[in-house]
């Protein structure tokens, strides 16, 4: 026997109910375009029916709460990501109240939308954004940070001034160049890691066929690495500039050759020979290795205008910390840095990036 709030199949909408409260005909998509998950579907759709009849049949004991929905345009209009609300917002309705999102409705949320996709996928386009509106709404976010003391990054043209005194540096009694500050600075700027993941990083852990480098989060030594375990993809312009890797060991090594020792706490071993190549590109003493990832933050995200890999390859967690290393940019930084032969775009098939080429580029 059919019940009043038994879902309906919409090829077009998906799953919707059609129904009366007291006279009032109630029409309402339910947010769930998968026909398979009808069971899902009969429960919001009881619930919706139950929730509106005790509205109105007991219309003073409404009970106090905040809409989702109304919380999560609070949470954009000051400011907050807005990119994966819409769906979550479909999903849960005009009446789920924030108050009534626990864990069982986030993963559940997860389950819907996005289907059979990646743990990490869910975690980013559903857990994240739902905890930050919630957040927000309840005045236990934490608030972006003012703090904006940090704000030098090196235009590709500097970039390229520094590299190329870095490919002078000589050693004493050493006639040739050195080449491992050269290395170490190319990294630096095409995988946006801290100096410390670059003095730990292994050889065993790097896939030279997809240009990746597993950052396994074990290094005592390593910065804040512990907190971050990713894979890092270098650009191409990196990895040529790069070099040869030794055949074992640690990839990145001392002006003489050497393993560099790994201090907890550390992160400046490379400082005095960084600093002999920033003079002599004639950067000021406001440029330290530490710039060079404030630099990859902010060519990373103008050429790929992609904040979740930004995050996931910068090993944040929070938003707002990796809005603070990407900086304001000029509309042209994309290209110039494609002239100098830097390209964080993903891959795609070369007649593609013909037509992405700017004029010049030849």
């Amino acid at each position: 026997m059919r019940k009043d709030w038994d879902p309906i199949w919409d090829e077009k909408w998906g799953w919707k109910v059609d129904f009366y409260i007291e006279g009032e005909r109630v029409r309402r998509r339910l947010g769930l375009r998968d026909k398979s998950f009808k069971r899902i579907a009969s429960q919001k759709a009881e619930q919706l029916y139950r929730e509106l009849w005790e509205r109105r049949l007991n219309p003073i004991a409404q009970r106090e709460g905040t809409p989702f929905w109304k919380a999560a345009k609070g949470y954009v209009d000051a400011g907050g990501e807005a990119r994966f609300l819409p769906k979550l917002i479909r999903h849960f309705g005009e009446h789920t109240l924030i108050e009534d999102i626990d864990e069982p409705q986030i993963v559940g949320a997860g389950a819907v939308i996005y289907p059979g996709r990646a743990p990490d996928t869910i975690r980013r386009q559903v857990r994240v954004p739902i905890t930050a509106v919630i957040r927000w709404a309840q005045g236990t976010r934490r608030r972006p940070s003012t703090d904006n003391r940090r704000v030098r990054w090196l235009t590709p043209e500097e970039a390229e001034a520094l590299l190329e005194a870095a490919a002078a540096l000589t050693l004493p009694r050493h006639p040739n160049p050195e080449p491992y500050t050269l290395a170490k600075i190319a990294f630096l700027l095409g995988s946006g890691c801290r100096t410390g993941e670059c003095f730990a990083a292994k050889v065993d852990d790097w896939n030279a066929g997809t240009r990746q480098l597993w950052i396994p989060a074990i290094e005592v030594g390593a910065g804040k690495t512990r907190g971050s375990a990713r894979w890092v993809k270098l650009p191409e312009r990196s990895v040529e500039l790069m070099g040869d890797l030794p055949l074992k060991g640690r990839m990145f090594r001392t002006p003489y050759g050497k393993e560099i020792k790994l201090i907890d706490g550390g992160g400046g071993q490379m400082q005095a020979a960084f600093n002999k190549a920033r003079d002599a590109a004639g950067l000021g003493d406001d440029v330290t290795p530490h710039v060079l990832r404030h630099t990859w933050a902010t060519w990373f995200y103008a050429q790929t205008r992609d904040f979740g890999t930004l995050m996931d390859q910068g090993g944040w967690s929070k938003a707002d910390m990796a809005n603070r290393y990407r900086k304001l940019a000029p509309d042209d930084l994309s290209e110039r840095l494609l002239k100098h032969g830097w390209d964080f775009r993903r891959e795609m098939p070369e007649d593609q990036r013909i037509r992405l080429r700017v004029v010049g580029d030849e």
